[in-house]
């Protein structure tokens, strides 16, 4: 074999490595918690977003539509509007931590409903001039899931009320929140024990 041959073997062996590597690794941020694994509550796993036809098969037509395209499921007919269990509720796409329900509360609206983010970082926000009004949109920081909106007529201290959409997340139980990969939030319900029910 020539060293020209050789050379251009070695470079396409090299490529089809990368390749293979570069698509494992996607797979595999797509699939991890957008999550701290140092605690210091910044995502530092990449998150590579799925394409819209991977979201269109992983995600139920209603979670589908309300992240990717702005919806809003039915008050009173979600599936967290009245959990009372202790626990995080994280992004549906990427995993990314967004709310507690030590920072849940009866908003009476049908829909669940927070004073403020677990991790401020894992949210933003803007402008909604739809439905001929102007609204504070919320949405995840890293996965651009639309979740909901913000309203200022929340309870104290923050007098914020994160209304949101239930199929926008996923909820993890305590008891869950280690085999999961979020045991870095543990400690605020062992600190909150017997004051959350």
């Amino acid at each position: 074999m020539s060293y020209r041959t050789g050379r251009a073997c070695r470079a396409l062996m090299l490529a089809l490595l990368t390749t293979s590597a570069a698509a494992g690794f996607s797979r595999a941020s797509a699939q991890a918690p957008a999550r701290s694994a140092t605690g210091d509550h910044k995502v530092t796993t990449p998150f590579h977003k799925p394409s819209d036809a991977e979201l269109q098969k992983e995600l139920t037509p209603l979670q589908y539509r309300v992240t990717q395209h702005e919806g809003t499921e039915p008050a009173f007919r979600n599936e967290y509007w009245d959990n009372h269990e202790a626990g995080i509720y994280v992004d549906i796409v990427s995993g990314e931590p967004l709310f507690s329900s030590l920072d849940k509360f009866d908003s009476g609206t049908g829909w669940p409903s927070f004073t403020k983010p677990l991790v401020p970082a894992n949210i933003k926000t803007k402008t909604d001039n739809s439905l001929f009004m102007s609204r504070t949109e919320v949405r995840s920081a890293h996965a651009d899931s639309h979740l909901g909106h913000l309203f200022d007529d929340g309870p104290k201290p923050t007098g914020m009320r994160y209304c949101m959409n239930s199929a926008s997340m996923r909820f993890i139980p305590v008891k869950e929140l280690a085999a999961q990969g979020y045991g870095e939030y543990l400690k605020l319900f062992q600190k909150n024990e017997g004051t959350h029910k």
